[in-house]
């Protein structure tokens, strides 16, 4: 059916909208705890809508479907995990937070540690949140391209400029209003998707389910296939405890350490509603997830059954975007672009603003000198503004999904997330381990990632375990060994 001039209208009018209200209702910030915490005066469940938008990246929105398309439901094994790992940082992390009035999450290990640890762990947050948001961003433009017909360039350009600009000026306010409008932009165009297709099937749900059920079960959820060996076990996509142990660890490491979603979880007026924000989100990001894996079931139904590669297309990613465009009516199209734009303007946002804030929290405003209230809102937007044109020119570099840089920007989060969780715990869990035990902990947890990563098949699904594991067991082994100790920075707490 194409994508017509109202379609374009409907997503003009969506990107102009959600910029002009995200910029009136982030109100006005006064210090940088305004402008990267929202005064920590956000409501628990805006808050928990916002970080479910904030991780639900354009990747997600297409790729999903797909997975279940090409195979079956075996992917909410992990999300049963990622409610696991939630749970566990509502309970360990998110009191550890509150207790110190944290303005970042590597305040935390400052005051644990010392300043060496705290700027190393947000130095490696910012380098793994450039490469993977840089890439997002190209990737986002990928279904745009083939929706609309806008080139690479021009895509990346829509994306980064409209949300850069409520970014810009409404801070966390502005990031988490626009989430939460974002969310429902985004699930009602997949639902709209969705009702279209059955409205289409003779048979409505049953042809679904005779379609997933013939030849094979693409209802199945559990993965009980036990590989012959070890090796082969861990190499093994979606096993059930691969999964449950993979989603439980990478969910610790995402909303535990990493400051794009702790930001948030940061800017909750207490300990209570910072929990109730992340069990919302717990929640809502299973029935998500289990939502665009029956989306793609209803693709599969749509398009007879028939394998991918047999509809002309080289991946399964592509199957919602040209049902986007072959069948979607006037005015839905529309609708479902917006849904994919929402979905990467939330992820966006919170990129630069989480970059934003550990470079300035982190870095800048500690080797400074004391900075008044105007030139802390100043040096905050300067450097939003900056990391913005960071990562639109960096997704601009791309020219192909193919690349090289491609994929290691999709890798690198396996790489830090398991060193940083790993020193996490070792501030949370072990009182006696001091700067110089965590600070070689979580260099050996990196250097072993990158052996596993490089030099073996194991599913990524282990890789965060793995790596929090070798952080702590070298951590515990410095101090079994007793080197000295870093001197502590006593400006740190």
């Amino acid at each position: 059916m194409g994508f017509s001039w109202i379609d374009y209208a409907i997503v003009a009018a969506y990107l102009i909208g959600v910029t002009v209200a995200g910029i009136v209702l982030s109100g006005r910030q006064k210090t940088s705890r305004d402008y990267f915490l929202g005064g920590k005066q956000m409501s628990w469940w805006s808050v928990g809508f916002s970080i479910v938008a904030s991780e639900t990246s354009t990747l997600t929105f297409i790729s999903i479907p797909g997975l279940a398309y090409r195979s079956d439901m075996a992917f909410l094994q992990l999300v049963f995990g990622y409610f696991i790992g939630r749970l566990i940082v509502s309970v360990l992390f998110i009191p550890a937070y509150y207790a110190g009035d944290l303005e970042t999450a590597y305040d935390y290990l400052g005051k644990r540690f010392g300043l060496f640890l705290r700027k190393l762990t947000s130095t490696t947050f910012i380098v793994t949140r450039v490469l993977a948001s840089g890439v997002r961003l190209f990737a986002t433009a990928i279904p745009v391209h083939i929706i609309t017909g806008l080139d690479y360039a021009t895509s990346i350009l829509v994306i980064g400029l409209f949300t850069l600009a409520y970014t810009y000026l409404g801070g966390l306010k502005a990031v988490v209003a626009m989430d939460v409008v974002q969310l429902g932009i985004y699930l009602s165009g997949a639902m709209a998707a969705m009702g279209i297709i059955l409205g289409s099937l003779p048979g409505g749900w049953s042809d679904v389910v005779r379609f997933a059920t013939e030849g094979g079960n693409k209802f199945a959820i559990l993965n009980l296939d036990t590989p012959g060996g070890f090796w082969e076990y861990l190499a093994t996509p979606y096993t059930l405890l691969g999964s449950l142990l993979g989603g439980t660890f990478l969910t610790m490491a995402s909303h535990g350490t990493d400051q794009l979603l702790v930001q948030r979880l940061l800017g909750c007026r207490s300990k209570r509603d910072s929990q109730r924000a992340l069990m919302l989100d717990a929640s809502v990001i299973v029935l998500q997830f289990a939502f665009f894996l029956v989306l793609g079931l209803c693709l599969y139904a749509f398009y007879g059954g028939v394998p991918y590669q047999q509809l002309g297309l080289s991946s399964s990613d592509e199957i919602f975007p040209q049902f986007i465009v072959q069948n979607l009516p006037t005015g839905v199209a529309g609708l479902v672009i917006a849904g994919v734009l929402a979905s990467a303007m939330g992820t966006l946002s919170s990129s630069i603003s989480s970059l934003a804030s550990s470079t300035f929290l982190d870095l800048f405003r500690l080797s400074s000198r004391s900075l008044g209230a105007k030139a802390e809102i100043r040096w905050s937007r300067l450097l939003t503004l900056l990391w913005g044109v960071v990562l639109i020119g960096g997704a601009m570099l791309f020219t192909d999904t193919k690349s090289p840089v491609v994929e290691l920007g999709l890798k690198i989060a396996s790489i830090t997330y398991g060193g940083l969780l790993g020193t996490f715990f070792l501030g949370l869990l072990f009182p006696r381990v001091g700067q110089a035990a965590a600070s070689a902990g979580f260099i050996v947890g990196l250097a072993t990632m990158i052996v596993v990563i490089a030099g073996t098949s194991i599913d990524y699904t282990w890789h965060t375990l793995i790596g929090c594991g070798a952080t702590i067991l070298a951590a515990g082994a410095f101090s079994l060994l007793r080197f000295p100790p870093f001197s502590r920075d006593r400006s740190a707490g």
